[in-house]
């Protein structure tokens, strides 16, 4: 059955690089990462982009469930709070799609760690490591699986992801 997998976690945990790897494990795949749906400069939180944003994601995720093609569909973004991972799976038409939801988690001090080494290659700014580890905390609350990635590369937290879907552990159908 063709599967979509979202993928949430605090920045800096290993969501991206984990989903590539997923995405070459799994057959007939395709993978988006929500920040491609709003990368501007300045970066601007406010309505009108939270609205665009969940406007382009669902769009993209809606096309690539739509294609024959695909037999697997990553998705990943930050997705701190419930109500963020509930609009957009209601603007999904998600018919004959299992679906399999999973946050991934580590320690505090290994996601200040990659988010340092990130800050110090240029890839990240400074400022994202106290909002990182101010949203840790809410993963714990959603009612979605977590995995720890702290002492997992990314290939290892992808084989987990896609062992755990295989059991059925984090899926759904609708």
């Amino acid at each position: 059955m063709p599967t979509l997998f979202m993928v949430g976690g605090p920045m800096g945990v290993g969501k991206t690089t984990t989903c590539q790897e997923l995405k070459r494990l799994l057959p007939n795949c395709v993978f988006l990462d929500g920040d491609w749906c709003w990368d501007m400069d300045p970066f601007v939180v406010n309505e009108q982009t939270k609205a665009l944003v969940l406007q382009n994601i669902t769009t993209l995720l809606q096309n690539f469930l739509r294609c024959g093609q695909f037999m697997n569909v990553v998705f990943c973004w930050v997705l701190h709070e419930e109500q963020i991972w509930q609009q957009l799976l209601d603007r999904l038409d998600l018919l004959g799609w299992e679906l399999c939801q999973v946050a991934l988690v580590c320690s505090e001090e290994q996601l200040v760690y990659r988010l340092q080494s990130d800050v110090a290659r240029g890839l990240r700014t400074a400022d994202v490591i106290d909002r990182s580890r101010q949203r840790l905390a809410s993963f714990a609350k959603l009612p979605v699986p977590l995995l720890d990635t702290t002492d997992r590369t990314a290939r290892q937290a992808a084989e987990e992801i896609a062992q755990l879907a295989d059991r059925g552990e984090i899926a759904g159908r609708w």
